[in-house]
Parts: structure tokens; sequence; C-alpha cells
């Protein structure tokens, strides 16, 4: 089952594609998909767009098998991605993932059994803002406990680091459940002891069947990954699931899986693994 426990990641500041090198990669992607990444106006939101999409049908290629004309990726009405099993089977009980991108990076998380949720954040501010008068803008997304976290972490570097460590890892949990925007982050409330052993709050309620990691990526970014209960997803997620019920013992295997470092991948590399799968089919 370990196998189905995957992270990649891309930096795409070193992919300065060619008109003809972007065209050829959207090639390898289905038509569906296209609107999703020529909208953008920006070539840096394009990239980023390109990069998540190639992420997720390399991945489900070479951690599945799935033949690459037979793969399908569809959204939840709330935008989380999820894999279409139809026929095909195979002995990872709940196959799921997440993607993630903020300036230079993009990354993937997949998981076996559990949900899987994944944040990138980039360390940063509107130009002419100042620190505490613009994270006050987001106060009513922490508890008092977190807010007071934040204030008083220290210079402005330190709370800015601070807000957007907790911002990261609300992200991660919202985009595990898949909820959209509208989801209240003050009733997630995170506790930690220097930002290991992270647990969370729901409504006040402390729930054990989850776990976070937070990872500095350098650079000023950071990466969250939250891993929890099936059961947790909003309903629209959960019918893309196999599975959302599990014994305990089913349940801690998946719950206690090691968690890997990022493997870091080159967009070169996924256009070769796609290319090959679309010639092979």
């Amino acid at each position: 089952m370990e196998k189905g426990v995957q992270r990649w990641i891309v930096d795409i500041s070193n992919w300065n594609p060619s008109s003809n090198d972007f065209s050829f990669a959207l090639s390898l992607l289905p038509q569906t998909h296209h609107s999703s990444i020529t909208r953008f106006v920006k070539m840096e939101d394009r990239k980023r767009a390109m990069v998540s999409l190639l992420l997720q049908y390399a991945l489900v290629h070479e951690v599945l098998g799935i033949p690459y004309s037979d793969t399908v990726i569809n959204r939840t009405l709330e935008g989380k991605p999820f894999l279409e099993c139809g026929r095909f089977c195979f002995d990872i009980p709940n196959f799921n993932f997440n993607v993630s991108h903020h300036g230079d990076y993009v990354a993937i998380a997949s998981e076996p059994l559990c949900l899987v949720g994944l944040d990138i954040v980039n360390f940063t501010i509107p130009e002419k803002e100042i620190v505490r008068e613009y994270i006050q803008n987001f106060s009513s997304c922490f508890s008092s406990l977190e807010w007071d976290r934040i204030i008083t972490a220290g210079s402005n570097e330190e709370v800015l680091t601070e807000f957007y460590r907790y911002w990261c890892l609300k992200e991660a949990y919202v985009k595990a459940i898949g909820s959209g925007l509208g989801y209240g982050l003050h009733k997630v409330e995170f506790h930690h002891i220097n930002w290991r052993n992270i647990s969370v709050k729901v409504d006040g309620v402390i729930n054990p069947r989850w776990r976070f990691w937070l990872f500095d990526l350098g650079k000023g970014h950071w990466v969250s990954i939250a891993r929890g209960h099936p059961r947790s997803a909003v309903e629209s997620y959960k019918r893309s699931l196999k599975r959302t019920e599990f014994n305990e013992e089913e349940y801690n295997v998946g719950l206690h899986l090691p968690n890997p470092r990022f493997v870091f991948k080159t967009v070169e590399e996924l256009i070769s693994v796609l290319h090959k799968a679309l010639c092979s089919c």
C-alpha cells in the first residue's frame, strides 16, 4: 500500500518553454483540460496550471499503471481533482491525490487510504503593504489562540512566517476534505510543538484521526500535508472515493504510513512519461 503514498514537486522557475514547447506539452493533455490552462493571460499562471495537470496524469499512470488513454481526471463541484476509476481495479483501497502551486513550485501528493490535502505558500505580501496591516485582513480566519501566537511571534518577518504556517495547514485540511472557499477557516485550530507533532481541533473538538506535516522548501516557500479520515470528506468528494469507512486497525495502518520526502521532478521528465504513455496507446 505504501506505493500509493507519493510526493512529487516541480520548480517551474527552471522551465522557460518556447511557444512550440508549450504547445507540445499542451497536446499531451486531454482536450477537455486545455481551456483551464489557456484561460490565463500571464505565462507564469499558464505554466502552473500546465504542470499541475502534467503531474496528475504522470503520477496516476506511473503509480497505478492505468493506460493513459483510459485515464480520466475530473473535478468536484468544489474544485477538487479526482480520478474516475471506472472499470479498473488495483490493490490500493482509496487512491486519491491533491495538487497545489504557489510561487516557484507546483506539487502533488497522493494517499492509498486516507484523505490527502496539500498546500504551498510563498511568503509574500502585496507591494506597499505593511505586514501587520496586511495580515489583519485575515484575522477572522484564525482562532484567538492562533492569532495571539501570530501577532506575538516577534519581528515582522517572524510574524509573517507564523501567519503563513498556520494558513498553509488550514488550507491543506480544507483541501483534503474537498471543501470550497466558503469553509470557515476559524473553525480549524492547530496545535503544535515547535511545528512538530501537529494536531487539529475542529469546532473545538480534538480530532486524533488526522496527521499533519509542514516543510520549508526554501526560497520563502513552505508546504504542508494533511492526512485524515475519509468520513470527514464533503459529500461531493465522498462520491469519488471507493470507501469511506474502515475498521480501526485498517485505518491506523493508513494513518501511520511513512510520509516520504518530496521527489523533485522536471517538466521534461513529466512530458517524457506522458509522451511514452500516449505513444503506447
